[in-house]
């Protein structure tokens, strides 16, 4: 594919932007206005913040894509996780056009033009791929200007392996009658209502009404025999109360109620509505299905908004390992919600004083610390809530113990939480260092006497 040979710009993908889109791209269009321009060359289309945060995330997964230098597998599973996420989706976003599938295009159309037949659509090609490159490259919808020439030539009729689709409604329509089945061979099936009946009447009585049948027989059996009247009816028993259930124990407050993890943010980037935060697309070790969780780049990732903007350089929290706090319940910031907490440390503060003033410091793990090891204070281990119910101030009560020591190691001092005196005199004075299950003792800069939030 030849598509830089028509423009000045040595980057084709840039190139393909300026020839396509003069009116809203120019010579001096960088990298960095890329991420706005999606609205500017398709203005019809309405972008909402969460799909702007995917654009980006696209933009450099298609950069990354793009490196000569990158480890085989690590490039392999990459081009398996687009595939996968195409194999449902006309573009990346969905149905919606963007400046992402241009980038896709550029930096994978050399790739996919030299793929054999059997990579293009063999049993383990990358099918979806190939569909996303020949559809972004001649549908009107994306107005790019491309001669023949630079297109990557894809017969349509070329497929060496059919995957049979799964029709949704046709799958639906299985699981609810699995369900039905089941449910039919756990129990007794009901009997089909007779027209001018009601459920006790005739084939369709009840277990009840039943039972006072066979009692009227037993009764006419009783005058039959001589007895002269019928049998009188049995008394009824009286119900016994029914023994009241204990309550639930309560789970003694602790630190280690608090999901702490080793979190490994993969971006960071400006909040498109808030000037205060940042946005961070975080590793946290969640397994697949986890709520609040989306797939980017072949791992499982929170959104996680933070007010560091202003307080901590963007290109400080790029790539980097962090301490995120995983069972608070999301909130929506702006428009976005966030599925964690990044940990800082920031100096005590008077009452009355800016709390937003710095400086803040990252809480950082051992360096070997892997994404999603649990991260506890010595001496509070212990199993974390599910998600912290906001109504018990679990976090509100113990966060104030959170600190840092004059070795500059993140602790918990149990003496300044009122409601943990009764725990013992070693956990109540004693100050438990915050570690990883490796052992590795989390760390700030340079903040001693801080506070950790």
């Amino acid at each position: 594919m030849a598509t830089s040979g028509s423009s000045s710009s040595s980057d084709p993908f840039l190139s393909i932007l300026h020839r396509s889109f003069p009116s809203a791209t120019s010579s001096s269009t960088s990298e960095l206005d890329i991420n706005q321009l999606s609205q500017a060359i398709y203005p019809v289309t309405t972008y909402t913040d969460n799909e702007k945060i995917e654009i980006t995330q696209w933009l450099t997964t298609a950069t990354r894509l793009a490196t000569p230098d990158e480890d085989e597998a690590k490039h392999a599973e990459r081009l398996g996780s687009l595939n996968t996420h195409l194999s449902t989706r006309t573009t990346l976003l969905g149905s919606k056009p963007s400046v992402a599938d241009i980038a896709l295009y550029t930096r994978l159309a050399p790739t996919v033009s030299k793929w054999s037949s059997e990579e293009r659509t063999g049993e383990h090609g990358y099918h979806h791929i190939v569909r996303h490159i020949d559809f972004v490259q001649n549908a009107p919808v994306f107005k790019l200007k491309l001669a023949e020439e630079d297109k990557v030539k894809i017969d349509v009729n070329d497929v060496n392996f059919v995957h049979k689709p799964i029709d949704p409604k046709e799958e639906k329509e299985r699981k609810k009658k699995e369900k039905v089945d089941a449910v039919a061979a756990g129990g007794e099936s009901e009997k089909p209502l007779i027209v001018g009946q009601g459920k006790g009447q005739g084939g369709g009585r009840s277990r009840k009404d039943n039972a006072k049948v066979e009692e009227g027989k037993e009764a006419i059996k009783g005058v039959a025999a001589g007895d002269g009247a019928a049998q009188p009816r049995k008394e009824k028993k009286e119900k016994q109360p029914k023994p009241q259930k204990e309550p639930a124990k309560e789970t003694p407050l602790s630190p280690c109620l608090i999901d702490l993890r080793v979190g490994h943010i993969l971006k960071a980037i400006n909040h498109p509505n808030a000037d205060s935060l940042y946005v961070s697309t975080i590793a946290c070790g969640d397994p697949v299905g986890t709520e609040n969780t989306s797939e980017y780049e072949g791992q499982i990732v929170r959104t996680v908004c933070s007010g560091l903007n202003g307080l901590i350089p963007l290109e400080e929290m790029q790539g980097r390992k962090i301490i995120a706090v995983c069972n608070l319940k999301p909130v929506t910031m702006r428009g976005i919600k966030s599925a964690a907490m990044v940990l800082a440390a920031s100096p005590r503060i008077a009452e009355g004083e800016d709390s937003h003033k710095g400086p803040v410091e990252l809480v950082t793990p051992h360096a070997d610390a892997k994404a999603g090891e649990r991260v506890f204070f010595e001496g509070w281990q212990g199993e974390p809530e599910g998600v912290l119910n906001p109504k018990k101030k679990i976090w509100e009560t113990i966060q104030p113990g959170f600190t840092t020591t004059d070795g500059l190691e993140v602790g918990f001092d149990a003496g300044s939480i009122p409601q943990l005196h009764g725990e013992g005199e070693t956990k109540k004075e004693a100050v438990g260092k915050l570690v990883t299950i490796g052992g590795g003792i989390c760390t700030v800069k340079s903040l001693r006497g801080a506070t950790v939030r």
